[in-house]
Formats: structure tokens, C-alpha cells, sequence
């Protein structure tokens, strides 16, 4: 008796001491093991000007109405220190798109104090890669925080099994609306001038946010800023029966001609501003009025739109007419620079690589992408969070994941997703809300001529279009990976906040 009696003790001790070395390092919750959060101090120079912050990487707990955790989002925060009155400094939230996506990109790319190094022109470094102080962070103007979706980054549901309820569009909403209305309560900064920065499908998120947060919380945002900026996929959704997409596209087309001297001497020598002009017109006036004919086009009206689409694409005539007038963005890439086994970025048409497979259709790879900023964003923001932060955990940062797949749109089901409506909605209720809206000339993935059809259909009062912005930027999708058009953004930024 004895003996079982010490043996079932040892092993109760056992236990208890393991039970015990948990939370030591990290706390559990469920199926998920959370780190803790980590605060260090440190600074930034931008234009000559030394601004201290302290930044925070952690988690926030989502809880559902049950107050049973379902979700932790990371983030990473950075507040400037020595500000006297919190009620008057902005608070910013930042994310990405994808839907997938960490907010990597804005966070080592343009926003935060420390940026990926590059060449002006957007090019790398050979690895394993640097960072670099960000003399064009908005630190000076705004406090940032930087969410990572459920499934991205470091943010992972509750249990495996929950993470499709985050994979929507209106589950993503209500766990961003979450984490900031929490923010800013446990933060005190309900009071602070509020703004939302979004990227791609983050413009989509803000957009949506912007009316959400009015909705379920009554907080209302002094601004947003869209990033290359989708709020209606009608107008990127090449398709069957949708014909939109073709013609919106056309002024990128020739934007990324003009910029590989694809077009002929008369248009090549213009300033591409002017070139685009042109383009445009022909949109509204010719390509459109064309598309609308279908079959009942006449030869001799169709033969003049190829020659014109021609002209205006770098592709040939030929090419043009067995397309049907109708150019994909897919065959685009591949067909420009066909003739030197070449393919075009479609985040960004000026990069180009080698494509040797000159009778495929599709290209072999993004340039924009894989080549150029998949390394060293994924390098760096690992390396930064662990070894600079100090920030641990086994859990893998997910820089862009196709683990979200497939996406929510059930709220839009048998329609195209548009949320412009909902954005125009919150700036009627907040009609003091000002919107940025940022484009890149070389951007094949969110063109900025849908940009503006988007908002010319939205039907804003004229008050609330004076609370519009437009600018743009001779790069692509991820502009401020351009040095001159990170300049601009953060000049725009300076008069935005004020």
C-alpha cells in the first residue's frame, strides 16, 4: 500500500509541476497557445526630427457573446512618447488585403519607422536582406497599429475548426470592428481623431469598417485611406457577359506599354499623363460604345477599335481582333513583351522577367512578386518581430496564405461583392469623413480607372465628393515600394492628417 501510495504521488507531482511550467513562457487558451505581448522603446528620424515611440507586439483576445474566446488577432502598435494629450493625437489602423494577407507590406513598406531597404526603383537587396530607418514614416503624424487578420501573420482562431467563420467577408468585419472598438477602450483612446488605412482588399475592408463601426458602436472615423482601392468586383472580374473590366483596364495596358516603349513614336515621346487622356476618351466615347454592339458590330467600325486598341497596347492588330477586342489582364502580361521571352508584373507592370515558354498563355511567375518583395518581406518581418522585438512563439508568420480559401461572400451571393455603397452610407452619417484614395498608373491588379468609375457611380452629394481625394503615383500596386512615390504618399499624408 505503501509503495502505490508514493507511486501515484510521484506522478501527481509530475503532473502538478508540469501544469505548473505552463504560462511561465506562453498562456494557454484552448487548442491555441497565445505569447505574451512585448513592449520595447525606441526611435525614429524623419526629416531631421527625432520622434521617440514605444511599440508592442502582442494579442488580442476576440470573445464571442458567450465571453468564450474564439479568436486572438496579433498586432503590432507603435505610440509616440511624450504626448500631452492623447485626445489629440490620431490613432491609425493598418491592414492589408489578399483577403490573406498580413499587414506586412504597409507596416515594412511605408507606414512604420523601420522600412525594408530597397533600391529607389523598388528593387532588392541580395539576402538575406536589411532594414532601414523610414524617414517617410507617418509616426510624426499618427500613432499606428497593425492587425494581421485570423489565419494571417501570427492571428489564429480558437481551434482549427472555427477559423471559417473569420473566412468571410462579414466574419473578417466583425472581428477587425472588435479588436478596434477594444483597442481603443483599453487604450483610452475613444477620444483620439480615429483613421483606417487599407491596401487591395484591405480598401474593401476599410470601406465596409467605415459603416460597421458607425453600425454596431457608434464610433465615427475622422478619415480613411485606400491603397490601391477595389470596392466593386464587377469592375475587375473579367468574364462572360461582363465587359467592363476590358475597358477599365485599357489605360493600365497603356500605361505598362509606354513604360517598356511598347507603343509607336507619335504616343511614346508624350508624357504618359497625356497619353492617358487620350485612352480615356476613347473609352468613353469609342471602346465602350463598341463592346455594348456585340455581334452587331460592323466590320469596318470594328476593324478601326482594333487599330486603335492597337495602338494603344503595344499588341498587334492580329492579336487584337482574334481576341475579340477583348484583352485579359492574364493575356496582357504575357503577350506585351512575348517577342523577348518576357512577362509583366500584374502588381506592377514596370518589372518584368524572363518567360521562356514563348507559345504559353499564361506567364510562368509575378514579377512584381515573387522575385522582389516575397523575400524580404517575409525575412525581415520575422526577423524584426523575433530577434529585434524579442517576440516568441512556434506559431509560423503567414505573409500572404491561400489558408483563408475559400472566402465568405455569401451576403453578395448571385451578385458581384460591392461595398462602395456602404461607404458612401457612413459618409453621409459622418459627413465631416474625409477618404484618400491612392493609385498607381502601373497597377494591373486594381486599376485606377475602375478606381475612379467606382466612385463616379457611388452618387455622393457634392459635399460629400468634396471630402474625396484622388492622387496618383507613376508605380504599381505597392507604390511606395517606388522611393519618389513614397515622397509623394507621405506629403499627401502630412496634409491629410492636418
Amino acid at each position: 500500500i505503501v509503495i502505490i501510495t508514493m507511486k501515484y504521488l510521484f506522478s501527481f507531482v509530475v503532473l502538478f509541476l508540469t501544469f505548473c511550467s505552463f504560462g511561465q513562457d506562453d498562456k494557454k487558451t484552448s487548442n491555441f497557445t497565445v505569447s505574451e505581448s512585448v513592449t520595447k522603446a525606441d526611435f525614429v528620424m524623419i526629416d531631421g526630427q527625432k520622434i521617440p515611440y514605444k511599440v508592442t507586439a502582442g494579442y488580442l483576445t476576440l470573445k464571442n457573446d458567450y465571453n468564450e474566446e474564439s479568436g486572438h488577432l496579433f498586432f503590432v502598435a507603435y505610440t509616440k512618447d511624450g504626448v500631452s494629450d492623447l485626445q489629440k493625437r490620431p490613432l491609425t489602423f493598418s491592414f492589408n488585403g489578399g483577403p490573406g494577407s498580413s499587414s506586412v507590406w504597409m507596416h515594412l513598406g511605408m507606414l512604420g519607422p523601420k522600412r525594408v531597404k530597397m533600391t529607389d526603383e523598388g528593387m532588392p537587396e541580395a539576402p538575406p536582406y536589411n532594414l532601414e530607418n523610414n524617414n517617410y514614416s507617418w509616426l510624426d503624424q499618427t500613432d499606428l497599429v497593425f492587425i494581421d487578420p485570423i489565419s494571417t501573420g501570427f492571428s489564429r482562431s480558437d481551434e482549427a475548426k472555427k477559423a471559417k467563420d473569420f473566412h468571410g467577408l462579414e466574419g473578417d468585419l466583425n472581428s477587425i470592428s472588435d479588436f478596434i472598438r477594444r483597442y481603443v477602450t483599453e487604450e483610452g483612446r475613444w477620444g483620439s481623431p480615429k483613421y483606417l488605412i487599407g491596401e487591395s482588399y484591405g480598401t474593401l475592408r476599410a470601406a465596409a469598417l467605415s459603416k460597421k463601426l458607425i453600425d454596431s458602436y457608434g464610433m465615427y472615423l475622422n478619415g480613411i485611406v485606400l491603397v490601391s482601392y477595389v470596392n466593386d468586383f464587377q469592375t475587375i472580374s473579367f468574364g462572360g457577359g461582363n465587359d467592363l473590366p476590358y475597358q477599365l483596364f485599357l489605360p493600365s495596358y497603356t500605361a505598362a506599354a509606354h513604360y517598356h516603349k511598347q507603343l509607336n513614336d507619335s504616343l511614346q515621346v508624350l508624357p504618359l499623363e497625356t497619353v492617358l487622356n487620350e485612352v480615356e476618351s476613347f473609352v468613353y466615347n469609342e471602346y465602350s460604345s463598341a463592346l455594348m454592339k456585340g455581334n452587331t458590330l460592323d466590320e469596318a467600325t470594328k476593324q478601326n477599335i482594333a487599330s486603335k486598341l492597337s495602338l494603344y497596347t503595344g499588341l498587334s492588330k492580329e492579336y487584337v481582333l482574334k481576341s475579340n477586342l477583348r484583352v485579359n489582364i492574364h493575356l496582357f502580361r504575357k503577350e506585351l513583351l512575348r517577342d523577348s521571352l518576357q512577362a509583366v508584373g500584374r502588381f506592377d507592370a514596370r518589372y518584368k522577367s524572363d518567360d521562356i515558354n514563348a507559345i504559353s498563355l499564361y506567364a510562368e511567375t509575378d514579377p512584381s512578386y515573387s522575385p522582389t518583395v516575397q523575400g524580404p518581406y517575409s525575412t525581415l518581418i520575422n526577423d524584426y518581430l523575433s530577434r529585434d522585438l524579442g517576440f516568441k512563439t512556434h506559431v509560423p508568420y503567414e505573409v500572404l496564405t491561400g489558408k483563408v480559401w475559400p472566402w465568405d461572400y455569401s451576403s453578395f451571393e448571385n451578385e458581384y461583392v460591392n461595398v462602395a455603397g456602404r461607404m458612401r452610407k457612413a459618409m453621409l452619417q459622418n459627413p465631416e469623413m474625409k477618404v484618400w484614395v491612392a493609385n498607381g498608373y502601373y497597377d494591373l491588379a486594381t486599376p485606377y480607372f475602375a478606381t475612379e468609375y467606382t466612385l463616379n457611380h457611388m452618387s455622393l452629394p457634392t459635399k460629400q465628393q468634396n471630402n474625396l481625394t484622388l492622387t496618383y503615383h507613376n508605380a504599381g500596386h505597392m507604390m511606395y515600394l517606388h522611393l519618389p512615390s513614397l515622397e509623394e504618399m507621405k506629403q499627401e499624408a502630412i496634409k491629410f492628417y492636418k
